[in-house]
């Protein structure tokens, strides 16, 4: 398991290279591919020696190797938080053929929940093609359990969460933006794939941190009442949590609700 483990990190760190990118260039409308990373401070080329995962910025010691202009510490930080979420998703669900997919959930999420606080949108070059990608995903990870039910109720749960946020914007248009609605149908999906409880649990989480964090800003006065705040992080981070321990929380509370019995 502990190669499993490794292998996973060193796989989330490169794919939290490629996110650095996509959370760069996508809400420009520039291609991801082309050109090859450059200093933004002096325009040269990126080396492939300086491109390693963490290593190479810390080997630099955050500075560009021609002009000495700082790189952001963000850079590592997103790969780091990658490789972290890819072991975390590793260890709630195994080795198992459903694993992909949510792997695929922490790095997409990971990269929008960034472009959300830097631009205040969620860009549909992202989380559209998403919905494919996960069906696909997630209806392998079904047949691997022989499970078809898992799979319609996953149909069944992104419906209803892209239903409920589409009424929440339809009443209250600026309380919600429709990148949102969007995103809010993809989390459905995954979230009621693992059950009902999770689902229901992604939907509350979200809007209890998001709520939570805005009371926090206007107490200590760094926003007021009408201040807008990204709110797709709050769903990317509240379904993650549902995902890893939902189940274990809506145990605890019927136990708790119902005296500690079950």
């Amino acid at each position: 398991m502990t190669a499993v483990v490794v292998l996973v990190a060193v796989l989330g760190l490169a794919v939290g290279s490629f996110l650095n990118v996509v959370v760069w260039r996508v809400p420009r409308g520039e291609s991801v591919v082309r050109p090859a990373s450059a200093c933004p401070g002096c325009g040269a080329a990126i080396r492939a020696r300086d491109n390693v995962p963490v290593a190479g910025w810390l080997l630099l010691r955050g500075r560009c190797r021609d002009c000495g202009a700082p790189i952001s510490r963000r850079y590592p930080l997103v790969e780091a938080a990658t490789a972290g979420l890819f072991v975390v998703m590793l260890l709630r669900f195994g080795v198992d053929p459903v694993l992909p997919a949510y792997l695929y959930l922490a790095a997409v999420g990971l990269a929008l929940a960034l472009i959300d606080v830097d631009v205040k949108r969620l860009p549909d070059a992202l989380t559209l093609p998403s919905y494919p990608v996960a069906a696909v995903l997630l209806a392998f990870g079904s047949a691997g359990h022989a499970d078809a039910h898992s799979l319609v109720r996953a149909a069944l749960g992104g419906a209803a969460m892209f239903a409920a946020y589409f009424a929440l914007c339809f009443a209250y248009p600026a309380g919600m933006g429709f990148g949102d609605v969007k995103l809010s149908g993809l989390l459905g999906l995954y979230a009621a794939w693992l059950g009902w409880d999770v689902w229901a649990t992604a939907i509350l989480l979200g809007f209890f941190l998001g709520g939570l964090f805005g009371i926090a800003l206007v107490l200590v006065r760094r926003a007021g009442r009408k201040t807008a705040v990204p709110f797709g992080p709050f769903m990317l981070l509240g379904t993650l949590i549902a995902i890893l321990v939902g189940h274990q929380l809506v145990h605890s509370y019927l136990a708790l609700a119902t005296g500690g019995a079950g």
